[in-house]
């Protein structure tokens, strides 16, 4: 795209995400505003257990006021490595821990108007612990679910969450 930006402002910032907008002219002189979200990034991972199962857990997420299926995922601390907090977020949420955990890649959750990355990650050979969630997390509940059940799910609208139908597909194609 052909653009030069005139003018950019962060107008919000957040304990999560951090809003700007920016004021940019097109090459044939029509100026244009993005509202963009700037978000940190997160990482996500699947849980694979021994018998080929994925794990899954129960959040509710305030924003849509709804209780979703989701693989353990977590915001990116201040620079911090995605494998460290796919890492911590697996043992934080689930209580497993793995020291066999592969990268699957990298999504945009909602290129249009955020900055979000969200680096997937596969883990095998889990070893069973006890969960250390945070506030809001207490409730959590985890299942097992096999990829011929999860493919059921997102065909009959069971499974809604972007982040982790992309990731189990990503997984499906490794295993």
């Amino acid at each position: 795209m052909d653009y030069k930006l005139l003018k950019s402002e962060l107008v919000h910032k957040g304990r999560v995400i951090d809003f700007k907008v920016d004021t940019i002219q097109y090459s044939n002189g029509n100026e244009g505003i993005r509202e963009i979200a700037i978000h940190p990034g997160g990482a996500c991972i699947v849980p694979v257990t021994a018998e080929g199962k994925i794990v899954l857990l129960t959040q509710f997420r305030y924003p849509v006021q709804k209780t979703t299926l989701e693989i353990p995922a977590g915001k990116l601390d201040h620079n911090e490595d995605p494998f460290l907090c796919a890492k911590r977020e697996l043992e934080e949420e689930t209580g497993y821990r793995s020291d066999d955990i592969t990268k699957l890649g990298e999504i945009l959750t909602t290129p249009g108007f955020c900055t979000e990355v969200l680096y997937l990650y596969i883990a095998k050979n889990l070893v069973p612990g006890e969960p250390r969630r945070e506030d809001g997390e207490q409730g959590m509940e985890l299942f097992e679910y096999t990829f011929d059940e999860l493919d059921e799910m997102i065909k009959n609208g069971t499974l809604v969450d972007a982040k982790t139908i992309c990731a189990v597909y990503m997984a499906k194609q490794v295993l």
